[in-house]
């Protein structure tokens, strides 16, 4: 907000000045004004931005050394360019609550999670999964709708949707809702698959989508590690013969 009120006090000082001291035309003094109203946003959003994505850097590294305690620490530091640029705020919101469910402090990431950018649809899927498991089906659908609506293009939110609407006993609705998933990604062999399972009455296969499945802990850790183990026997198995 900062950037946008200072851009508009150095516009409004041109146009003035221009005016008043110059005696420049009112179209002329316009324009002028303009110019730099652009000039001096773009101006501050690249410092701020510059600034606010050396610290998500410095965040996404700790993150990727087990240090989720620090790295949630550094997003909140940045809470000081919020006022500066619009959106800012809930991108840090969307950041600190993804990395506390990571940790699986639930709870902790709630009021952060409902504070994100609509746009960051990991955090949104990860809000809505939390109403789930808090029995709250209305909110759950809701976020939803918003994740799914601002990320049309991604088929992951699409089936995570359809999979936490089976789990709730809404087995038509998931269907309804991996065809229109299906719709914005047209043969996506993922969402199809899936589809498929549902109206053949078996559950969603959801490991297709990677260690990005993982992150929502839909799975409980236990099945994942005998998983592994499996994968792993057989490969030995195979060595003897």
């Amino acid at each position: 907000m900062y950037n946008l009120l200072i851009s508009l006090f150095c516009s409004t000082a041109v146009m003035v000045a221009m005016m008043e001291l110059a005696g420049q035309n009112p179209w002329v003094s316009g324009i002028a004004s303009v110019v730099v109203f652009v000039g001096v946003y773009v101006m501050l959003m690249r410092s701020v931005m510059k600034k606010f994505g050396a610290l998500m850097e410095e965040a996404q590294r700790d993150v990727q050394a087990n240090r989720a305690d620090r790295a949630v620490q550094v997003m909140k530091s940045a809470f000081k360019y919020a006022p500066w640029q619009l959106y800012v705020k809930q991108q840090i919101n969307a950041q600190i609550g993804s990395i506390l469910y990571l940790k699986r402090d639930f709870n902790e990431a709630l009021p952060y999670l409902e504070k994100a950018f609509v746009r960051h649809w990991v955090a949104m899927a990860m809000l809505a999964i939390t109403y789930m498991k808090k029995s709250k089906p209305q909110k759950m659908a809701e976020t939803f709708d918003k994740a799914t609506s601002a990320a049309k293009k991604e088929p992951l939110i699409w089936a995570l949707y359809a999979f936490c609407l089976d789990k709730s006993g809404e087995h038509t609705k998931a269907i309804s809702i991996l065809e229109k998933g299906l719709k914005k990604n047209p043969g996506n062999e993922d969402l199809l698959k899936n589809l498929e399972l549902l109206q053949a009455g078996s559950k969603m296969k959801m490991k297709v989508f990677g260690d990005m499945w993982y992150q929502f802990h839909l799975e409980k850790p236990g099945a994942i590690i005998k998983k592994q183990t499996k994968a792993m026997t057989g490969r030995r198995k195979m060595v003897r013969r």
